[in-house]
Formats: C-alpha cells, sequence, structure tokens
C-alpha cells in the first residue's frame, strides 16, 4: 500500500518529488495514477494532468483506464510543452509516460526541484520484456516507485509481461486486450 509522503516544513520552498508507478499492461497503473491525482484534488491540491498526444486509445483528451476509470488530461507531442503549463500547479500527473521523448527525465526533475508532486505512470518493460523509453531512468530518479502486477491470463499467476498478440516488431503498438495479454514469466517465456 502506497503512503502519500507529507511536504516538508522547510525554509520556504516546498518539498517536491516524484512518484513512479509501473508494471504490464491491465496493471492498474493508470487507475492508480487517477486514484492518486484525485485525493490531491480532494485535498485542494491545483492538479495538472498530461498524456502523449498519440495515446487516443479511448479517448482524445481523457486519461481512461482499462476498467473505464476517467480524468480530464491535456495531451502533449514532446515532454517540453509539460513544463509551459504547471507553473501554478502543486501536482504534476503524466500517464503513459514510455511514449514520451528522453527529455521526460529532465523535465521531471525540474518539476520536483520547484516544489511540486510529480505523478507518472507507465509500462516498464515492452512486448518482448526490454525495458521502455526514460522508464528505468524516471524509475532511477523517483523517491517513490510502485511496481503493480496484473493477473497471467495462461495460468492466473501474478504477471508482468505484456505479451503481444498480434504479430508486429515495432516497439510502440497502441492496443488494448484485443492486441495484448498480461502474463508471467513462465507464459510469456512459453510464448
Amino acid at each position: 500500500m502506497f503512503i502519500e509522503p507529507k511536504r516538508g516544513r522547510g525554509q520556504g520552498q516546498k518539498t517536491g518529488w516524484i512518484e513512479v508507478v509501473c508494471g504490464s499492461m491491465f496493471s492498474g497503473k493508470t487507475e492508480e495514477l487517477i486514484r492518486r491525482l484525485n485525493r490531491a484534488k480532494i485535498a485542494k491540491q491545483q492538479v495538472e494532468i498530461f498524456k502523449p498526444s498519440i495515446d487516443v486509445r479511448y479517448h482524445d483528451i481523457d486519461i481512461v483506464s482499462h476498467n473505464q476509470t476517467s480524468i480530464r488530461s491535456t495531451p502533449v507531442n514532446a515532454s517540453d510543452e509539460i513544463l509551459l503549463m504547471t507553473s501554478d500547479c502543486e501536482v504534476v500527473g503524466i500517464d503513459e509516460a514510455q511514449f514520451f521523448d528522453a527529455g521526460i527525465v529532465e523535465v521531471a526533475n525540474k518539476l520536483a526541484e520547484n516544489g511540486k508532486r510529480v505523478i507518472i505512470a507507465g509500462l516498464d518493460m515492452d512486448s518482448k520484456g526490454v525495458p521502455f523509453g526514460p522508464m528505468p531512468a524516471l524509475m532511477a530518479i523517483a523517491e517513490y516507485v510502485t511496481k503493480v502486477h496484473a493477473i497471467c491470463v495462461v495460468c492466473g499467476d501474478i504477471a508482468h509481461y505484456s505479451y503481444r498478440k498480434v504479430p508486429n516488431e515495432q516497439q510502440v503498438m497502441l492496443g488494448e486486450s484485443d492486441t495484448y495479454e498480461a502474463r508471467c514469466r513462465k507464459c510469456f517465456i512459453a510464448g
């Protein structure tokens, strides 16, 4: 269970930090991101939320989890756009971080250095089981990392791999349950 940290009471400047929620497809990453952002809103904190503009699976603007929980966001084409839209907020949410350019790491650091709570969700591995995009670097700089798990659709064990069911060699291929399924290590390797 993730316990939300309390803000430090330093000398004027608020303490910022980075939280990363990672895991496979269907593990609840976006659902957890939305839960944390909604709690920040309940606490009357100013929240800004972003997603990569290429992710239009469920909605052009909203971030939507696989179980249809949603929250309004701002789609962006490049990570540096986020810095232009976060000056007045306290909490920044970023979904599908694996699709962002490498600059997302510097953006997250700058936001945290400016006293913001940065909550990032994304796939830690691609469909080949290889670390995905900027996620390893984001996990390395984060104060808090939460790895969530799905259930293997083959055997029912804990799953942390995203198995691609259709032939396609591209690393980035948007899809849902028709394209991907969660698998444990054994079932992922068995193919």
